[in-house]
């Protein structure tokens, strides 16, 4: 799967568990990275921002958090304890008819990878 995409800066919101990293990873021998994260992560321009987030309780936010930037992947910001529900985003439509909202849903532990290549438009 790619996505085409607008050449302005972009907001990820990007869940870890069963997204980047194996779903519960931390509750049994350790966390482990996806196949293809970094070749995904690498796909996100610069000037982009990445918000992560987990229904992680808040008492693995620094583990996580330390294993993730020890793995190489960037991020902005991070949001912990959210609710196991459906995650849903709002927002508007520019004039020119720019949609500023997309979701994309991957199976459980395939990985942001299936992701790759990311397209930009131009």
């Amino acid at each position: 799967m790619s996505l085409t995409l607008s050449s302005l800066d972009h907001t990820w919101l990007i869940d870890l568990d069963g997204t980047v990293l194996r779903h519960n990873g931390h509750l049994g021998t350790g966390d482990e990275l996806l196949p293809d994260v970094h070749a995904f992560w690498q796909s996100i321009p610069d000037a982009d921002t990445i918000i992560l987030l987990s229904a992680r309780e808040e008492k693995y936010r620094n583990s996580t958090l330390e294993f993730v930037t020890k793995s190489g992947l960037r991020f902005d910001h991070a949001i912990f304890s959210l609710p196991h529900g459906e995650r849903v985003l709002i927002n508007d439509v520019k004039p020119r008819g720019l949609k500023t909202a997309i979701a994309v849903n991957v199976a459980r532990d395939a990985g942001a990878g299936t992701l790759v290549p990311l397209m930009i438009e131009s």
